[in-house]
């Protein structure tokens, strides 16, 4: 099989599966881009096969995980919970189909306009690429501190920084110790995810509690009403006002220049900073969620191209979490030989523009063809427990095959203390950032 026609397989695969994925409420979208990343990864696939694949997957799963937010007022991702509240206010007065239809829009105005941008400032980057490489762990710090002020728990997300890296180093450190794995070797794919799924093992920790448990039961079923949407008008000018599109455009590009911060807190910046209106609650309520569906396409596709391209290290939360797999995943890549350093900036252009042209078209039709018909389909027919059993388990398995049975109680520990500081504000970013910002300075405070 040509490598075009491979490409070609692995986008549509990779739209196949992250429209069903995205569709389930509750799902993260490290823990589920990352296993069927790495495993493409680990089958010595060709690089350009690897990098269509995810660029198709993180702009299908941007699309669809909000789907759910809008019509049964659930969560798909992480990215998905600032829309939370005006989905909630839109789904009360009847409007989730036209939700639906604004959200569409708002993710192909984000890649209509942060691909091209990414790309050319990745190309202006790329020149001081090993310059930037020498700061990298400042550039950690940096953002762990920025994001940390960012963040509602501003106090308890700076205190956290230097006991959660005391607490990955420690892990790392008991493992050269004790020849589970080489001196040297960073653990970092199974402590990530650790991080990302910590607030269901803290969720699912505290089902052991009987008053929990009770506090949980009901002998009512929930009721969902999916509305049915109006399949006949794709228009996105139609469909959207010009202060929609021009507000969701700007957003889009200005993200791209902040591409090392949290795309979680630029989305819920950017969503009330842009999403002011004094035309009424429900015209303001469409206007924020254009934005941020715009903002999630954009914050993602800079996140990765342009460490990717420019770099080859993960420098942002995008390349920490549900990149990783592109630049760490041994023996494959290394944060030395990966796609980076495989591809050529042109070899990377055709992958990257045709999974997002594939991608943002289907996921767009599908989306305001078939939202009503795919969330039943979903909702009915795949049991959530069932997705989130499967990825739990691909965890496990990964933390066995990067440190032996031990890592997996490593990261039952570190899961346990992220969910924890997760529930008291300190966000992903924070942790992300303190985890690859951990050995330098775990270094300083001993140095």
């Amino acid at each position: 099989m040509g490598i075009f026609l491979q490409m070609i397989v692995a986008i549509l695969a990779g739209v196949v599966i992250y429209t069903l994925i995205g569709f389930i409420p509750g799902t993260d979208e490290t823990s589920v881009l990352v296993p069927i990343t790495l495993t493409l990864v680990l089958t010595g696939v060709d690089a350009r096969v690897i990098l269509a694949f995810f660029v198709a997957a993180i702009i299908t799963l941007s699309v669809t995980n909000a789907i759910p937010t809008a019509l049964v007022g659930l969560p798909g991702g992480v990215m998905a919970t600032p829309m939370m509240e005006h989905s909630l206010y839109l789904k009360d007065k009847g409007l989730s189909a036209v939700v639906i239809k604004k959200m569409a829009v708002g993710s192909l105005i984000g890649v209509v306009i942060a691909l091209p941008t990414s790309l050319i400032l990745a190309s202006l980057i790329a020149p001081y690429g090993n310059f930037l490489k020498q700061y990298s762990s400042l550039l950690f710090v940096g953002g762990a501190i920025f994001l940390s002020l960012l963040s509602k728990a501003k106090i308890l997300s700076l205190l956290s920084i230097i006991p959660l890296s005391m607490l990955f180093m420690s892990l790392r450190h008991l493992y050269w110790g004790t020849g589970i794995v080489p001196e040297g070797k960073n653990i970092t794919v199974s402590f990530f995810l650790a991080i990302t799924i910590g607030p269901l093992i803290i969720n699912l920790i505290e089902l052991f509690s009987k008053s929990n448990r009770e506090k949980l039961e009901t002998d009512k079923n929930k009721e969902i009403i999916i509305p049915k949407m109006d399949t006949k008008q794709l228009n996105p000018f139609k469909i959207s006002t010009k202060e929609e599109m021009g507000r969701a455009a700007i957003s889009s590009f200005i993200s791209n220049f902040l591409f090392v911060l949290s795309p979680v807190g630029l989305t819920i910046l950017f969503g009330e900073i842009m999403g002011k209106s004094k035309k009424g609650k429900t015209e303001e309520s469409f206007l924020t969620i254009t934005v941020m569906s715009a903002m999630i396409q954009a914050t993602y596709i800079s996140g990765i191209l342009i460490p990717i391209i420019a770099l080859g290290i993960p420098l942002s939360p995008v390349s920490i979490g549900p990149g990783i797999a592109l630049f760490d995943a041994e023996p494959v890549f290394t944060t030395q030989n990966n796609i980076h350093h495989i591809l050529s900036f042109k070899e990377m252009l055709l992958p990257i523009i045709l999974a997002a042209f594939i991608a943002i078209t289907v996921s767009y039709v599908l989306t305001n063809k078939y939202a009503s018909s795919i969330s039943n389909f979903v909702l009915k027919k795949i049991p959530h427990e069932a997705i989130l059993g499967l990825f739990i388990s691909f965890i496990i398995l990964l933390s066995y095959m990067d440190a032996g049975v031990v890592n997996i109680f490593g990261v039952l520990l570190i899961s346990i203390v992220s969910g924890f500081l997760n529930r008291q504000g300190v966000n992903y970013g924070v942790q992300f950032m303190a985890l690859y910002a951990a050995p330098w300075i775990i270094t300083q405070l001993v140095g």
